[in-house]
């Protein structure tokens, strides 16, 4: 599977880098090839002021990130005829991220942590001693408890550009007992965007006690643009041929078991509406696609590919590749028309996909799952690439 999937990757890279050339030829002229620019994005209710990012290529990428929960606000890019559009949702202005997306638990773009995902009744044991983190979803704690990474502003460490990528730098420093969870965890996240259209997300984190860590982003993506409706009709790939399968309570259940014969099995690109209504339970408990692939059973430390997401209307494709043994799919299933994003339009059920790479759900309570447990002395280390590019779709033959 790996082999095919990668043999995949190639042909979209060459179809990539034909359309790069050719919107690069349109747009000729003595423009950078990389840039970055700082502005103020507010301030949030209690006064601390945040930033946010621009990095942009020639080819028509352009990339923002603020220091708000370390959040991806756009990733603009161009569709086959070279239109560029919003991929991801979100909002206008700060406010929708300190109110609408807190209120609504939206996590639009945000850097997730300390633990990303579930945790079952909220608590765990870590070297005999029970912690304890705020209940979020019913007897869940989700995404890190009441005021998770997502809810912090994040210090700026570090800015580069060079002649192929530009980045920035954020840091959290996360105290000791910090929405429950023990050990001082000092968090760094790169978003670096390069030439190739590639966006590169590198986290690392080292802690002065055992705790726990499982961090992820949290964009919703639409490679028709955002705000333009469903995606059930863009085309997802998933390099998986298992998954840990949910409890009504979206729980792992302990076991990890095969796609085959169910409404998860990616292997092969179907449209993400082909099976998003079956009837299976795995389908119901969470009113769509929310569960936990293995895309790295071997833990490799080189990004492999995870998943091929394709808008057949737009061309434009992506492609998701990481350190991380989990992708989280979730179809935005929450969403229910009460948020409005930049484009004016109000966001709905189906209206994106999440692709969120990350450990697998409630790993404290499943010893089999890998570990994510970080003691002192030990760097947590995990980078994922999102790849923008474009596919046409195939002239029908007369």
């Amino acid at each position: 599977m790996h082999a095919f999937f990668s043999h995949g990757c190639d042909r979209f890279s060459l179809a990539g880098l034909l359309v790069m050339a050719v919107v690069t030829a349109a747009h000729a002229g003595p423009t950078p090839a990389m840039t970055l620019d700082r502005a103020p994005f507010g301030t949030t209710p209690d006064g601390q002021r945040v930033e946010r990012f621009t990095l942009a290529n020639r080819h028509g990428m352009r990339v923002q990130v603020m220091t708000y929960g370390a959040t991806i606000t756009t990733i603009d890019a161009p569709d086959s005829s070279g239109h560029v559009a919003d991929i991801v949702l979100g909002f206008p202005t700060l406010d929708g991220y300190t109110r609408d997306s807190a209120r609504g638990g939206l996590f639009f773009g945000a850097t997730v942590g300390r633990v990303a995902n579930r945790i079952a009744n909220g608590a765990f044991v870590l070297d005999g001693q029970t912690y304890h983190i705020p209940r979020t979803e019913g007897t869940n704690a989700l995404h890190g408890g009441r005021r998770g990474f997502d809810k912090h502003v994040w210090t700026v460490e570090n800015t580069s550009v060079t002649a192929r990528s530009a980045s920035v730098t954020l840091k959290l420093v996360s105290p000791d007992g910090d929405e429950g969870f023990p050990g001082t965890l000092t968090t760094h996240v790169t978003f670096s965007l390069n030439d190739g259209n590639e966006l590169s997300l590198h986290y690392t984190a080292t802690t002065d006690r055992p705790t726990v860590v499982n961090l992820t982003n949290h964009s919703y993506f639409n490679l028709g643009g955002e705000g333009s409706g469903s995606i059930e009709n863009e085309v997802l790939q998933v390099n998986a041929g298992t998954f840990t399968p949910i409890d009504a309570k979206s729980l792992p259940l302990g076991t990890v078991v095969s796609v085959a014969g169910t409404a998860l099995d990616f292997r092969t690109p179907h449209r993400i509406g082909e099976r998003l209504r079956d009837p299976d339970p795995q389908m119901m408990y969470p009113h769509g696609y929310d569960q936990n692939w293995i895309v790295n059973g071997q833990l490799s430390r080189v990004p492999v590919p995870a998943a091929r997401l394709w808008d057949p209307a737009s061309g434009r494709v992506l492609d998701v590749l990481t350190t991380q043994p989990g992708l989280q799919v979730y179809t935005s299933n929450a969403l229910d028309g009460s948020y409005v994003g930049p484009s004016g339009h109000a966001y709905r059920q189906t209206d994106a996909v999440a692709l969120e790479t990350q450990h697998y759900p409630d790993s404290p309570h499943h010893p089999g799952f890998p570990s994510i447990i970080l003691r002192p002395g030990q760097t947590y280390d995990e980078t994922t690439l999102y790849r923008v590019g474009v596919q046409p779709a195939p002239h029908p033959r007369p």
